[in-house]
């Protein structure tokens, strides 16, 4: 074979374009010249040129179906988006409209509501209305699970969207009251103290003896709670005679009721505003004191659940205050119910009592006692802080030759169906068996009040703590109930189950009177902010001042009554 009948291999010629990147302007043809050149990016993906594979995938993305909605054009079908070479740059070379179509719009009146035949359990097919409805499904309904599982509530789902409760201050603050200080729960939490011995200074009073008849008492053996009157004081600590002869032979340095005490230690687990009132004399002696007729003398209902009862406008029997009333008068008369006619005398009389009230006294026995807050490197008896604290005992159980000296008290139900019940099991059903479980259930919605109760009967130096559980005999009235049982704890038992540190509160206390020893003479008020997690000090310029806004307050509720009264005229 010849050279010439075998191909030939020629080297293209290369033009070196001398103005830059792009092919050189002589080599261009005459019809393609003076087009712009179009940029291009790295990230641009060359992507194919035709997909025999999936050649209706998007037609797939876009059809009617009822799971998962994903993006456009990325689904099973259709994984990965095509894109065309170059598209993330601003194109030459697109075409634009030169007639004007903002004139021009779609009229579409199909209504968008869906509608999808279901088949119910008895063969029925009904349309209805794929609706949502409080994120519930209409019966008959068969939603897929996904969907279901996303309308199910969760707890805390959406709660910044929730409106939040807002209280009101338990006292009208003066416009010359002056604010001196803040204090965080959080910084409450992380004070401790060793816990210190209490000393028997005194005790007053005489106690009944506990009727261990109603040990048995249960669910289908239940007794009507009956209406006892007698008379019971609840003297604040600066009227209180016996302080007051402490105070003048200056045996403290502080004194106390274990009922103020004890909202202090449990300060940081309470959700409801309070006040304490506090005195500072010229002596330097500190009297943590309380209002007459304040939050201290009821007893609250579910303050630390999740949806707390609704203080509305309309005196329901299951709003705020009616359930307070309640539960107050139902402790009283529970506490009275339960003990038999012996009574055992303490050292010294009945110290409130008069004449005309000794024969209908309740049992109550006041123990005065001694705790020692001194600093470990206290040794002068000017350095030394001495507390003395009046608490109180409700009865007393005889064990063998000894006797054991016990505070009662009692837990309420009203309706487990009403807003506030916290999620509480029916206890007429639930109580005998299930007993572990509504005891666990008043720990996390009643949390405050029981600390308070555990923490008052280590105070007074109780041996136990008996715990009655009183029901409605119905759901709607709330003047008759019923006992369906009762228990009994070890107060320091009851306080470690319930999470209880004494030497958190005995640290709160510390820090509470070392902050009003620093105080000058004056008055001052310990307030709890009603929708905030913060206790204030506020510095009053006089006692007539706190007297004037007590006098207040009283105005007011009476003019509330009295307005009630007419509506319900």
């Amino acid at each position: 074979m010849s050279d010439s009948s075998k191909p030939h291999f020629y080297l293209p010629s290369i033009y070196d374009s001398q103005s830059g990147w792009g092919p050189v302007s002589d080599v261009i043809p005459e019809q393609f010249r003076d087009i712009p050149f179009a940029p291009f990016s790295k990230a641009d993906k060359l992507g194919r040129v035709a997909d025999w594979n999936s050649p209706e995938g998007q037609k797939q993305d876009n059809r009617d179906n009822q799971g998962r909605q994903g993006r456009t054009g990325f689904n099973r079908y259709n994984r990965e988006q095509q894109q065309a070479y170059g598209a993330s740059f601003a194109s030459a070379f697109v075409y634009t409209h030169n007639e004007d179509e903002s004139s021009f719009s779609v009229v579409d009146n199909r209504s968008n509501t869906k509608k999808h035949t279901v088949k119910t359990t008895s063969g029925v097919r009904n349309r209805i209305q794929n609706t949502k409805q409080n994120g519930y499904r209409t019966i008959g309904q068969r939603g897929n699970n996904r969907q279901n599982q996303g309308n199910r509530r969760k707890y805390g789902y959406k709660d910044y969207d929730k409106p939040q409760r807002v209280r009101n201050a338990s006292i009208n603050i003066g416009a010359n009251w002056r604010i001196l200080d803040e204090i965080e729960f959080s910084r409450l939490s992380k004070l401790n103290f060793s816990i210190p011995q209490a000393t028997d200074i005194a005790s007053y009073g005489s106690v009944n003896v506990y009727n261990k008849a109603y040990d048995r008492v249960n669910t289908k053996n239940e007794k009507m709670l009956a209406h006892i009157n007698r008379v019971k004081y609840d003297t604040t600590t600066s009227e209180d005679p016996i302080i007051q002869k402490f105070i003048q032979e200056d045996k403290a340095t502080v004194f106390a009721t274990d009922d103020v005490l004890s909202i202090l230690m449990c300060a940081t687990r309470t959700v409801y505003p309070w006040d304490i009132v506090i005195k500072k004399t010229s002596d330097g002696k500190v009297i943590i004191d309380k209002r007459p007729n304040g939050v201290f003398d009821f007893v609250t209902v579910n303050e630390n659940s999740y949806e707390p009862p609704v203080d509305s406008e309309k005196e329901t029997i299951n709003s705020w205050s009616a359930l307070c009333n309640e539960a107050t008068n139902i402790n009283q008369n529970f506490s009275r119910q339960v003990l038999d006619k012996t009574a055992i005398k303490f050292e010294n009389p009945n110290p409130f009592a008069t004449p005309e009230t000794t024969a209908q006294l309740a049992s109550c026995g006041y123990r005065y006692r001694e705790f020692d807050l001194s600093d470990s490197g206290a040794d002068s008896d000017k350095e030394k802080v001495r507390l003395i604290v009046r608490t109180e005992v409700d009865a007393a159980v005889k064990a063998g030759n000894a006797t054991n000296y016990i505070t009662v008290r009692a837990l309420n139900e009203f309706d487990p169906s009403a807003q506030g019940a916290g999620g509480a099991l029916p206890w007429k059903k639930s109580l005998d068996s299930q007993r572990g479980a509504v005891v666990a259930t008043e720990m996390r919605n009643n949390a405050a009040k029981l600390a308070r109760w555990a923490v008052q009967a280590l105070l007074a130096g109780a041996d136990q703590l008996k715990l009655g559980y009183v029901a409605r005999y119905s759901p709607k009235d709330n003047t008759r109930h019923v006992i369906l049982g009762t228990q009994a704890y070890k107060p320091i038992d009851f306080a470690t189950q319930m999470n209880l540190s004494l030497n958190n509160g005995w640290g709160i206390v510390k820090a509470v009177v070392d902050m009003c020893l620093q105080l000058p003479e004056g008055t001052y008020i310990m307030m709890k902010d009603p929708n905030r997690s913060i206790i204030r000090v506020y510095s009053i310029p006089s006692e007539e001042d706190l007297e004037e806004e007590f006098d207040d307050e009283e105005e007011g509720e009476e003019e509330g009554e009295e307005e009630g009264e007419e509506e319900g005229k």
